[in-house]
């Protein structure tokens, strides 16, 4: 009995080793610093869009189309090439969290699954990862939208 009860020691040990051994070590400091630069190089570039469409005379909801527009294109673009996923996973939430993110999680599922086919690979897998976002987005603005209208006849707005 002694025996395996020492057996079960060293084993659970070894599996400690092991799992230290494996398991990635983070430092929050430096994630953060690295989500904040890839963040606010993604936004420079978006302010850039700005200026430079504002400079060729478009009124500000026009440079904002043009901007977003080609923000998701750059995205869908570098994500097509690979190089989309090398900027995340250096930048972590800095490179998910804008728009470029959102076209990136609509455009990888896309890519990876186009050897199943049209229907079965794209259709059925693109909105795997942001699928979610959209149905609870289309839902809680219904919910707050109903919330409005319900509070104009009642007069609370």
């Amino acid at each position: 009995m002694q025996g395996t009860e020492e057996d079960k020691k060293a084993k659970q040990k070894e599996y400690e080793k092991y799992v230290k051994e494996v398991t990635p070590t983070h430092n929050l400091w430096v994630q953060m610093l690295k989500a904040f630069v890839t963040g606010g190089i993604i936004c420079c570039i978006g302010q850039f869009i700005l200026d430079c469409a504002g400079s060729a005379g478009l009124d500000k909801q026009s440079s904002a189309s043009w901007c977003s527009l080609l923000l998701v294109l750059a995205s869908v673009l570098l994500t097509g090439f690979g190089i989309y996923p090398k900027i995340v996973k250096w930048g972590g939430a800095g490179a998910l969290v804008p728009i470029t993110g959102f076209a990136n999680s609509v455009a990888a599922p896309a890519i990876e699954y186009k050897a199943e086919g049209q229907v079965f690979g794209i259709g059925c897998k693109i909105f795997t990862i942001a699928g979610p976002v959209i149905l609870y987005g289309i839902f809680s603005s219904w919910v707050l939208g109903l919330i409005y209208w319900a509070g104009k006849i009642l007069g609370f707005f």
